[in-house]
């Protein structure tokens, strides 16, 4: 049971690329962050919700003939985040928690507005709709190269068969883009970002998660 609240919660989320390492990093320091008797809510996006993990079945395995669009893509992201937000993140910061979420809106501007092109103005007017103020208070970003993140997924995929990825399987110039978009967004936003060598072991990078975590706390 929880032993330690903090006043308004403490919202962090983890970003990168493909095969960055994300869901080992969070698992880590929940473990970490639960010994120390706070209540942690691990969530991810798209997702956590009902509403939110249906959307992600068929933002990631949509097969039809049609495929998705990509303004349809950048919508069905936001009505995720928008249920999610309401009925599973602010809850739980409202209740003094900490929230580790695998991804956020920082994606959706990388993947959607980088990547893909869409107008980055209307995708910051609807983040300021879906999310409705309230962004991480800490975001690590796990930087990786496209050929270590390709391998990684391609390895993960072999020992977990499943549908393939549609957004995994954008070019390597998509990915590129990714990559360098999170890297331009960290930049302009020290105060919030802490970027991390995600090819270092995953000892190394849990070592410097916890540093970086426990500076911002204090």
């Amino acid at each position: 049971m929880a032993s330690q609240t903090i006043r308004g919660g403490f919202f962090i989320s983890f970003e990168g690329p493909e095969g960055a390492g994300k869901t080992t990093q969070i698992g880590l320091l929940e473990d970490v962050l639960c010994r120390r008797g706070l209540a942690v809510k691990v969530t991810r996006e798209p997702g956590g919700t009902r509403l939110g993990e249906r959307l992600r079945e068929l933002l990631k395995h949509f097969d039809g003939p049609e495929g998705v669009v990509p303004e349809a893509e950048l919508l069905m992201f936001a009505a995720s985040r928008a249920q999610h937000m309401r009925l599973a993140i602010l809850p739980h910061l409202a209740a003094g928690g900490v929230v580790l979420c695998d991804r956020f809106a920082d994606s959706t501007t990388v993947y959607q507005g980088v990547a893909r092109g869409l107008d980055r103005g209307f995708i910051e007017a609807l983040h300021r709709f879906s999310i409705g103020g309230r962004w991480p208070d800490l975001t690590f970003l796990l930087d990786l190269d496209v050929d270590t993140g390709f391998a990684r997924a391609r390895r993960r995929q072999l020992a977990a068969p499943g549908p393939a990825d549609r957004i995994e399987a954008e070019s390597r110039a998509f990915h590129e883009a990714v990559r360098q978009g999170f890297l331009e967004l960290a930049q302009s936003e020290p105060q919030r970002f802490r970027v991390i060598d995600a090819a270092a072991p995953a000892e190394v990078v849990h070592a410097r998660i916890l540093e970086g975590l426990d500076r911002a706390l204090g």
